[in-house]
């Protein structure tokens, strides 16, 4: 979830794609294989393009709210959310998935899942029976009930 997500793309990035330099820059800013980066540019809930640097004020550059993210057919993650192919998930966070990483990843086995406008919100390592990572926050949801994804991760669903 979130920052593990973000974790995880590294490790992947460090032990699989053997890039030993491999971090985001929220840790080391100067790093030369950057798998998770500060988001410069994204829309809003309203629509409206945001853009940040390094050098914005960091009050009010967060990724905040609920946003759409369309799943990938015959993934873990449309299986997790009952075959739902765009869910609505909660956002808090200025990091995100380098994209120009993608192709690598896929080619080496971590597949993306979900996407919004293009950002990268869900991973899994093709033949794993339950290895999703999700950028977002399924947790901040949870309802007497508990949450569908993590429902159906316990239950094992897949």
């Amino acid at each position: 979830i979130c920052l593990g997500m973000q974790l995880t793309l590294v490790e992947y990035a460090r032990n699989v794609l053997g890039l030993e330099d491999a971090n985001s820059t929220e840790f080391d800013e100067n790093t030369k294989n950057p798998m998770v980066y500060l988001i410069d540019n994204f829309l809003d809930q309203s629509g409206d393009s945001q853009l940040r640097t390094h050098q914005s004020p960091m009050g009010g550059t967060l990724r905040l709210g609920e946003y759409p993210c369309d799943t990938k057919e015959g993934s873990l993650i449309r299986k997790a959310y009952n075959g739902e192919k765009t869910i609505l998930e909660r956002h808090r966070h200025r990091y995100e998935a380098n994209p120009t990483y993608r192709e690598a990843l896929e080619k080496a086995g971590m597949i993306v899942t979900g996407e919004s406008n293009g950002l990268i919100e869900t991973v899994e390592v093709e033949g794993h029976p339950w290895f999703l990572g999700v950028q977002f926050h399924p947790e901040s949801i949870l309802t007497e009930d508990g949450h569908e994804m993590l429902n159906n991760f316990l239950k094992g669903k897949n």
